[in-house]
């Protein structure tokens, strides 16, 4: 039995795929699945287009939940989700990802232990339109992070022992680096199974979310110094770098230069929740 939750913000055209390749998972083990939409301050139809689907779970047992929340915030949905919450085993998704059949059930199976336990699936990022953002994307999927560990880019989920780390979710850029940097490596456990999720388009776009990206880590490691203490290194060190060149030159240029336009004062945004589209 596992709870999948959805945090929503003005999602309409992206929560309707998500739930509808969600709905064809295969069926975990043990039990049905809960798949809780949580729709903060939305002025689409984010809620219209979750909550049309509810009787297609139902017909196959399962349960989808759409809660309506005024206040807008990842965190603020991430933590209202608590009290409708079914089941010990919990996966958060984002809504513009897309998982594979095989995905929820091998979570479930990987999380179904007493010790606390953190897991993940193996990220793709879909095709960009624009021609930076593809040869970012395809860059940034070979980084050893990426490639080999368990990084919960978009899909993350804990146990009922992991869960009991920390109380409410705390009011942070980077929820998920937060999450996960509450587990040791060994204590992390990926599944074969894919899901995607769309990259930022424009080169524009990708420094601001980059930075956004690279505050969230910043204020994990001045607020929690002890967590990220644990956590294994992300970053290639200089024979990864040379080796990651030497395989695309053209993607690690593009890679680099989002990575040095971040530290200068341009394409700055006042949100610190920028998403990019």
């Amino acid at each position: 039995m596992i709870s999948v939750i959805v945090p929503a913000n003005n999602e309409e055209g992206y929560i309707g795929p998500c739930l509808d390749l969600l709905l064809a998972s295969d069926a975990p083990e043990g039990g049905p699945i809960q798949v809780v939409v949580v729709a903060n301050g939305c002025t689409d139809g984010t809620v219209a287009e979750a909550s049309a689907r509810t009787a297609a779970f139902a017909a196959k047992g399962w349960t989808l939940d759409v809660l309506d929340l005024v206040e807008g915030g990842k965190v603020n949905a991430l933590n209202a989700s608590e009290d409708a919450i079914l089941f010990p085993l919990r996966v958060y998704i984002d809504a513009d990802v897309h998982v594979t059949p095989p995905l929820i059930a091998q979570l479930a199976e990987a999380l179904d232990r007493p010790e606390p336990t953190y897991a993940g699936g193996r990220p793709q990022i879909r095709r960009a339109r624009n021609f930076i953002s593809e040869r970012y994307a395809r860059f940034w999927e070979k980084l050893p992070f990426m490639a080999t560990g368990v990084p919960g880019c978009g899909v993350f989920g804990v146990n009922a022992a992991g869960r009991a780390r920390w109380q409410a979710f705390p009011q942070v850029i980077a929820d998920d680096t937060f999450v996960r940097n509450n587990f040791a490596p060994e204590e992390m456990r990926g599944v074969p199974a894919t899901y995607s999720w769309p990259i930022t388009e424009g080169f524009v776009n990708l420094v601001r979310v980059r930075r956004r990206q690279d505050e969230g880590l910043k204020e994990i490691r001045e607020r929690w110094p002890d967590l990220s203490a644990r956590m294994e290194r992300t970053n290639p060190d200089l024979k990864e770098k040379l080796a990651l060149f030497l395989r695309d030159p053209l993607g690690f240029v593009v890679y680099a230069s989002v990575a040095l336009a971040v530290r200068t004062p341009l394409f700055r945004t006042q949100s610190q929740w920028y998403r990019g589209r």
